[in-house]
Order: structure tokens, then sequence, then C-alpha cells
């Protein structure tokens, strides 16, 4: 068979039929900006202390009950300890004020009637509720860098819009699976891959496939698509079987394999970690989940801008060293300068926004036909190991350079192809 690029070179790159996919594509990634970091609200631990139960003490008493600490120079109440309640009951039976005695001297004892959470910030979060392939390469690199990212990083954007109006953590539950109906006509309007239906066979299906395409493009199809060729027997035959276990079966695939498993676990770490901790930083949790999110979009533009105009193992290593090197200079901001921590850390997450953006593209690259799917899937499933394990793995950020080449290079058909790519 030809080469699937060529063979399809009379639908066009970017007719009505490759927009139309595109959109609905794109659209589909909104949702998963808000169930991806809903968790940033809906898990959030607002300021809390512990309960204090007996109500024959008075305020004051009360409030003197929790010891206080120095947190970024102002006095805060500890979370997770107070002056042991017996102590105190027999203070105030006595008739002792807490200016007339000494509560550093007071043992102290864990939160054993559970905690008041503040209501400042949230009504509730589960903490205080529990507690207490359609397209050519150029367009399929916009999609997978540019189009996705950016359309992801609209519902993250969005999602913090919506949990400042929704402050209990069951409505905002509610809200968040709201947009998740968006899946539902994709079965109907978005088809099936043809390159993939031609991996297992189903020519016909996917000459199918391009000839709807070709009258939403109103262009004439060739009466013959698909025409078989001297090479035939190298290619996937219906018969043939691809399973994950091809990923490690010979040594130049597993080689790639195993390095792609620490590239990806990495940039989870980073991703997600820096991503979660938003909540936890200086100022509004809304406004740092705000500006986290649309960090991305001009991260998913310079990557895209990447995979256009240079090859995917610098762009790779040089996002991956930007993201992690920043993070180290946050132990050398002083403690009275938490908007420089911040802005550091905004930094890391941009490059690390940067890398999880190319690798998708750049593993799909490296793969062929028959294993693309399963290599991205695998990959992405690895990663979730990232946030355990990938801090002993931040210097194999350079191991990309071990990867091959694949700009401006024709995407492998067939497992034999991959193999004999140079590393």
């Amino acid at each position: 068979m030809q080469d699937y690029e060529e063979t399809t070179a009379f639908l066009g790159t970017w007719g009505p039929f490759q927009k139309m996919v595109f959109i609905l594509l794109c659209t589909s990634t909104v949702p998963n900006g808000f169930s991806a970091f809903s968790v940033i609200f809906l898990a959030d631990i607002p300021p809390h202390h512990c309960r204090i139960p007996d109500s024959n003490l008075s305020d004051a008493w009360r409030n003197a009950s929790i010891p206080l600490q120095q947190v970024e120079g102002k006095l805060e109440r500890v979370k997770c300890s107070r002056y042991n309640l017996d102590a105190i009951q027999n203070f105030s039976r006595l008739g002792f004020m807490p200016h007339d005695v000494n509560l550093t001297d007071v043992l102290t004892e864990s939160c054993a009637d559970g905690w008041v959470y503040s209501k400042d910030i949230y009504q509730s979060t589960i903490v205080s509720e529990v507690r207490a392939e359609l397209f050519s390469g150029s367009v399929r690199v916009l999609y997978t860098a540019l189009g996705v990212g950016l359309f992801f990083a609209v519902g993250y954007m969005m999602l913090p819009l919506i949990a400042f109006f929704i402050r209990d953590w069951r409505m905002l539950l509610v809200a968040m699976s709201v947009p998740g109906l968006i899946y539902i006509p994709l079965w109907w309007f978005i088809p099936e891959s043809p390159r993939w239906l031609l991996s297992q066979g189903r020519t016909l299906e996917a000459e199918q496939v391009l000839r709807d395409a070709c009258k939403k493009n109103k262009v004439t199809a060739p009466k013959i698509i698909f025409k078989a060729s001297e090479d035939e027997g190298e290619t996937c035959q219906p018969n043939d079987k691809h399973n994950v276990w091809d990923l490690v079966r010979t040594r130049n695939i597993r080689h790639t394999t195993l390095i792609l498993f620490l590239v990806w676990m990495t940039l989870s770490m980073g991703y997600f970690g820096l991503s979660l901790n938003t909540s936890r930083l200086h100022g509004s949790p809304f406004l740092n989940c705000f500006i986290s999110a649309a960090i991305e979009v001009p991260a998913y533009v310079l990557a895209w801008l990447s995979l256009r105009c240079g090859p995917r193992r610098l762009a790779c290593s040089a996002s991956m060293l930007l993201g992690g090197g920043v993070l180290y200079f946050i132990q050398l901001v002083p403690a009275d300068l938490p908007t420089l921590s911040t802005a550091f850390e905004m930094v890391g997450k941009f490059g690390m926004a940067i890398g999880t953006s190319l690798m998708f593209v750049y593993t799909g690259e490296i793969y062929p036909t028959v294993l693309r799917n399963s290599a991205v899937g695998s990959c992405a499933m690895v990663s979730r190991v990232g946030s355990a394990v990938a801090p002993y793995f931040i210097h194999l950020t350079v191991s990309t350079l071990f990867l091959p080449e694949t700009y401006r290079r024709p995407l492998p058909e067939t497992i034999e192809h991959m193999q004999k790519r140079q590393m």
C-alpha cells in the first residue's frame, strides 16, 4: 500500500470536513479542564482548628484553648492540636482568665472531637465534610499540541470562575458533570480514523470514510483510493495481532518505550503537582488557579510553534529543563516574598505544560500506526505513577536526547519501519 499521506492528498488538508472534526474534538476537551483539576476546590483544606465541645467554657477560654504559631510572620491557630481540655476546664472552674495563666506550660493533645472549618472561602469541601487520526501531519500537530491544549486550558480557566460562585462541593460536582454531556454526540459526528481502519485490514470502511469526507470538502475521490503495491507484505494484515507487549518485545522499541515511561512520569509529577498545589499558594486560591490555567495558553502556543519549526528532542528537553530548573530557585526565596515564589512556580508550570503537550505529539510520531494508540495510552497510564516516583527522575529529562528524531520525517506505518529508524 502506498504512503497514507500521499494517497489521501486529494482530500486536501483544511477543508470543511477537517474543520468540523477539529472543532468537535477540541470542544470535547473543555470538560477535561473541569474534571482534571476540580479537586483543587473540591478537596481543598480550609483554615481549621480543633473543636472545643464543652459549652460551659466562655468565649475567651474557647479562643485560648488553641495554641498559636507563627506562619509567614502572622500568628495563626495550630490546626491539629489543642491545649489539654481537662486543664482548661479546671482553670475555668477556678475562676481564672486566659491572661492569668501561662498556657505555654499546659500540655497539648490531639483533636479528639474533630475540627471546626472556616467558611470564609468555601461553604464546604470534601475535606471539611469527610474529615469532619483524521488529519494530515501539519493539522495533526496543530490539533494535538495547540487545539487540545487551548480548549483544555479554556475549561481549566472556567473552573475557578465557577468555583468562585459555587462554594459547596456537592453543587460544584453537579456543575462539573453537566459539560460532560458534550461527549454524547461525538459518536455520530466524528468518524473512525481511516489510518487505523487500514491497519486493521478494513480497507472498504477506510475508503468510505474518505469518500464521505470528499463530499463535505466538495472534491472528487479517485475510483480506487488504496491500491496494493509490491511491499504489501510489509503492511499490517487483518490477521496480525498487536498489543502492549509489542512495546517491549524488541530491543530498539523497548529502549524507546522505557525512556518515554521515565519522561512521562517526570512530567506527570511536575505538571499535576504544580497544578494541584495552587490552592495552597499565597493569596486567593481562585486567582491562583486561574493564573495557573492561563499560563498554559502561551505554553501550548509555544509548543505548537516548536513542533512546526524545530527538532522534537531539543524542544522536549529544553521545556522540561526550564520547568524543573526554576523550581530549585524557590528554595532561595525569602519567606517574606511569597509572590516571587508563586512567580517561579508559574514559570515551572509553564515549562511542564509545554513538555506535556510536546510529548503527546512526539510519542505518537515515534510509534507505527498499529502501536500508536497503545503507546500513548501506556505512557499516559505509567505517568500516573509519576507523582510518587518522578522526584527521583528529575535529572533524567535529558534522556529525550536518546530518542529517535521525528521532525520532517514520515510516520512509521509498521513495527519494521520503527525498528529501522536511526537512534
